[in-house]
C-alpha cells in the first residue's frame, strides 16, 4: 500500500510538472514570437518553433495572428483571437456545451483558441489578407501535423494519452484562466466592416486586464500575467516588464478573478449579458 501511494504521489507530481512545462512552452512561444526572448532573431525563431510544437501551435501562424492581435486590440471583430466572441445570439446547444465545460473545468476555450486562430488556414486567411504567406503557413501546419501523427504512430495513442493527457488537460485548464482574463469582459469596439484606425500601444490599456499571480509564479512565467504592461510596451521582454514604474489600473488578484469568473456561466463570461439565447 505504501509503495502504491508513493507511485500515485510521484505520478501526480509528474503531471503537475508536465502541466507547468506545457504552460511554460506557451509563454516561451509568446516571447519568442515577439523576438524578445533573445537578442538574435534566428535564435528566437528556433526556440519559437520548438515551443510552438510543444504548445500545439504552429509558430508560422502564431507570429502573424498574434501581431494582428496587438495591432487591433480594442477592435474585437478585427482580432482573430477575439472575433469569435463578438456578442451574438447563442443557440441552446452552444450554451449547454459552453456552460458545462466552464463549470467542469474542461478547457474548451484553450482548444478552440488553438484550432480557430492558428490551425484553420481558411479562417486565418480572412484576417491576414492576400499578402500573407499562406503557402508557407500551410506547409508549416502540415509538417507539424505530420510530426504529431508520427509520434502517435511510434509511441501509440493509448500511451500518449496516459502519459501526456492529464498534464496537458491541466495546462489547458490553467491557460483558459490566463487567456480569458486578459480581454474578456473588457471594453471593446466593433468595426462593423468599416476601415478603422488601430489603437497605438500606449492607448491599449483600457482594453486589457492583468492578473496578479504569486511573485514566484509570475517570475517563472516571465511575467505573462502583466498583460497591461505587455500591451503598453510590447517590445519590452516579459522578464523585464515588472521593472517598469507603472501600476496597471486593471490588475486584479488571480484568486479574486477566479472566484468572480467561475461565479458566472461560461456564455455570460465569454459573450456578455447582452447575448440572447437563440430559440430552436
Amino acid at each position: 500500500t505504501g509503495d502504491l501511494e508513493r507511485l500515485v504521489e510521484a505520478d501526480l507530481l509528474g503531471q503537475l510538472a508536465l502541466a507547468l512545462g506545457f504552460t511554460l512552452s506557451f509563454v516561451l512561444l509568446h516571447e519568442a514570437g515577439h523576438r524578445t526572448l533573445f537578442r538574435q532573431r534566428r535564435l528566437n525563431d528556433v526556440i519559437g518553433r520548438l515551443a510552438g510544437f510543444v504548445a500545439l501551435i504552429p509558430y508560422a501562424t502564431w507570429r502573424r495572428i498574434h501581431a494582428r492581435h496587438h495591432r487591433y486590440t480594442g477592435w474585437q471583430d478585427l482580432d482573430a483571437t477575439t472575433a469569435a466572441l463578438v456578442p451574438r445570439p447563442i443557440a441552446r446547444w452552444e450554451r449547454i456545451v459552453i456552460d458545462l465545460a466552464w463549470r467542469c473545468w474542461l478547457p474548451l476555450f484553450s482548444i478552440a483558441y488553438r484550432i480557430q486562430s492558428y490551425w484553420r488556414i481558411g479562417r486565418i486567411a480572412r484576417f491576414l489578407g492576400p499578402d500573407a504567406p499562406l503557402t508557407r503557413m500551410r506547409l508549416a501546419i502540415a509538417l507539424q501535423f505530420l510530426l504529431y501523427l508520427s509520434l502517435l504512430a511510434w509511441w501509440g495513442p493509448a500511451e500518449v494519452l496516459a502519459t501526456l493527457g492529464p498534464g496537458l488537460l491541466l495546462a489547458f485548464a490553467a491557460q483558459d484562466l490566463l487567456l480569458l482574463s486578459q480581454h474578456t469582459g473588457m471594453p471593446s469596439h466593433l468595426s462593423g466592416g468599416r476601415e478603422v484606425q488601430p489603437f497605438p500601444p500606449r492607448e491599449q490599456g483600457p482594453f486589457t486586464r492583468s492578473l496578479r499571480l504569486p511573485a514566484w509564479l509570475s517570475w517563472l512565467l516571465l511575467h505573462f500575467d502583466a498583460h497591461e504592461l505587455h500591451h503598453l510596451y510590447p517590445g519590452v521582454p516579459g522578464y523585464l516588464l515588472r521593472r517598469i514604474p507603472y501600476v496597471p489600473p486593471n490588475e486584479v488578484d488571480w484568486l479574486d478573478w477566479l472566484r468572480e469568473s467561475k461565479a458566472m456561466t461560461g456564455t455570460r463570461l465569454l459573450f456578455g449579458a447582452a447575448s440572447a439565447e437563440a430559440r430552436s
